[in-house]
């Protein structure tokens, strides 16, 4: 037998286990532990992952008091993963915005191939893996990840419900996402937008108008949108953002500041106010195509609605405003994490133009740009 063979007949031979103590098994091959707990006439296999007894102990202790929570119910016992992602999809409507809703749909044709007719109660990370192997390669990065959070989720409420002991779901690997370039416009090919937009008609002017407003605002599309002028408070200086029916991305309503630019703006279209939806600030839903077919004539790259939101940042960042105060302004909640991974080499280049202007020397016979110690206020600095 030479040594390929020995090495696969030696793969091939069972593991021998040797009972240690209640529920607990050792390979004597490997010396790793197991556990053998039954739980409603069902034997649960687990390696503990160790190969020390104390530690061993430990881990049985947990997986016994976890398995004493499962329930073995008639219901619970029969339940497929089609029949029981369906349900746990109709409880997350009342709080989900209906798009996502119908995302969760989709994603859920996509797994019932090959788990739609498993019992729950039966999922392996070999079940799994059918997915993986047959639906992982076709789909983008996106779908892929969309699918497989579907997954994990359905698992994770399987487990909370005492169905299933653990997520095998949790094991299958992520797919990057691609890198994406974020577009941001410069402000002359801003103004080069605003104008071709204004030239157009009518509707041309109404989304400059809702174009401006992204750039002026930091807000998203949908919270633009959904914007009315009770929602504006000229004499404090604020307006607060709703998002309208489907509320904000994090359904929280926030209070920003009254930008120079947007006030400016808002009394622009307030005196130019169209009989169109008289309450909301904006009466269009959208400006994708006027933004493409300006874009096209003012000869410079398209730019989509949140390629405001991009500018609106970079604009901030450029004055010197602190991630965390621009994250609030945007509704993030992570403290200005997100834009300081997402913007944080705009302040960089920034940071080196502004090092440019830095170029006062001994030998200069004026300091064009020292603040003078008696101007008003230099006592403070």
């Amino acid at each position: 037998m030479n040594k390929k063979d020995k090495k696969n007949s030696s793969a091939r031979r069972p593991y021998t286990f040797k009972r240690v103590s209640e529920n607990l098994y050792k390979v004597i091959e490997t010396g790793g532990y197991y556990a053998l707990v039954k739980r409603g006439g069902k034997q649960i296999r687990r390696s503990l992952k160790t190969t020390d007894k104390a530690l061993a102990k430990r881990r049985l202790a947990e997986l016994k008091q976890k398995a004493s929570k499962l329930r073995t119910g008639k219901e619970n016992a029969s339940i497929t993963f089609e029949r029981y992602s369906k349900r746990w999809i109709e409880a997350k409507a009342a709080s989900l915005k209906s798009k996502t809703i119908r995302r969760m749909k989709d994603c859920l044709q996509g797994i019932k191939p090959y788990l739609g007719n498993t019992l729950i109660r039966n999922i392996t990370y070999q079940d799994c893996e059918r997915w993986l192997i047959g639906r992982g390669k076709e789909l983008k990065a996106s779908a892929y990840r969309q699918e497989r959070q579907l997954m994990i989720g359905v698992l994770k409420a399987a487990e909370r419900d005492g169905i299933i002991l653990d997520n095998p779901a949790t094991q299958l690997p992520n797919k990057k996402l691609p890198k994406i370039v974020i577009q941001v416009p410069t402000h002359d090919q801003f103004r080069s937008l605003i104008k071709q937009m204004r030239q157009a008609d009518s509707r041309g002017i109404h989304g400059a108008y809702l174009v401006e407003l992204l750039a002026y605002s930091g807000m998203r599309l949908n919270e633009a949108i959904n914007l009315t002028w009770r929602d504006i408070d000229f004499d404090r200086g604020c307006f607060t953002v709703t998002g309208g029916e489907y509320g904000t991305k994090n359904h929280e309503i926030r209070t920003v500041p009254l930008f120079p630019a947007m006030r400016e703006l808002l009394e622009r279209i307030r005196s130019d106010r169209t009989e169109i939806n008289p309450d909301y600030v904006t009466p269009i839903k959208g400006a994708r195509t006027l933004m493409a077919n300006a874009a096209k004539k003012a000869g410079i790259p398209r730019f989509t609605h949140h390629s405001m939101r991009h500018y609106f940042c970079s604009n901030a960042i450029e004055v010197g405003i602190d991630f965390k105060v621009i994250a609030g302004w945007l509704g993030h909640k992570d403290g200005g994490i997100l834009v300081a991974k997402t913007y944080g080499h705009l302040r960089d280049t920034h940071s080196f133009e502004m090092a440019k202007r830095m170029t006062v020397n001994a030998s200069q016979k004026e300091a064009f740009n020292v603040v003078s110690l008696t101007e008003k206020g230099a006592e403070h600095i």
